[in-house]
């Protein structure tokens, strides 16, 4: 591609934008210099969907817009902007209006769900000796240490939040399914690919944490979706 669109990355709970660094030297290997990673605060969808809107709008020209988790709940909310032409979610919460990543994990919990606990501030954390098993099973043990001790833990309340206008109602969306993911039920993921009508459904064997363990499949995903962006 001649002209290809920057990559704005948003991570989810438990985690800051470096967890898109295996991502983000893969885009870079692909000839993509035009790449932000969004390290939003966690503390309210509102507030996270505003970050990320203030970093699309230091883009000058297309964006494709790339979710992991909860990061899905806020590029929902934050993709209507007019220079985001793509959304990707990967392993990530879409809700439609009215709903909230909590309503949606109630509905269907995912295998790790007791593994989360709140602090005495409200705070929300992934049990340290837990965090490997949980979110990243299939990383080796050291990379899935240094997840758990720096996880970015969100105020509970976030996960009570509701999405008001889904973007992808409006834009055109791909999705990609992790099959052994323990954060969010596979299931979960498959039916919230499905009613967006996606442009693509990709199927990885892979934990919550696809994006540091299958950075290749993810970013053949983004790259379809940069493909179609440049038209």
């Amino acid at each position: 591609m001649a002209d290809k669109p920057a990559i704005v990355l948003v991570h989810g709970f438990w985690g800051g934008a470096a967890h898109w660094a295996n991502v983000i030297v893969e885009l870079r290997k692909r000839g993509y210099d035009k790449l932000h990673a969004v390290e939003n605060p966690l503390t309210s969808l509102a507030d996270d969907a505003e970050r990320t809107r203030k970093m699309i709008r230091q883009v000058d020209g297309p964006v494709v817009l790339v979710g992991h988790s909860y990061g899905g709940a806020v590029i929902t909310e934050a993709g209507d902007l007019p220079n985001v032409k793509a959304l990707v979610y990967i392993a990530a919460f879409a809700p439609d209006a009215g709903e909230s990543p909590g309503r949606i994990t109630e509905e269907k919990p995912p295998a790790a769900f007791a593994n989360i606990a709140p602090d005495s501030d409200g705070y929300l954390w992934i049990e340290q000796d837990k965090f490997h098993e949980s979110f990243a099973q299939d990383l080796g043990p050291d990379e899935a240490l240094v997840m758990a001790v720096t996880q970015k833990a969100p105020v509970g309340s976030t996960f009570a939040d509701t999405v008001t206008a889904p973007a992808w109602r409006e834009k055109p969306v791909w999705y990609q399914v992790s099959t052994q993911d323990r954060m969010i039920h596979p299931d979960n993921e498959r039916r919230m690919a499905r009613r967006m009508n996606p442009r693509e459904i990709v199927e990885l064997d892979a934990s919550h944490a696809s994006l540091a363990s299958q950075p290749r499949a993810v970013v053949d995903l983004i790259e379809a979706a940069a493909r179609e962006t440049a038209g």
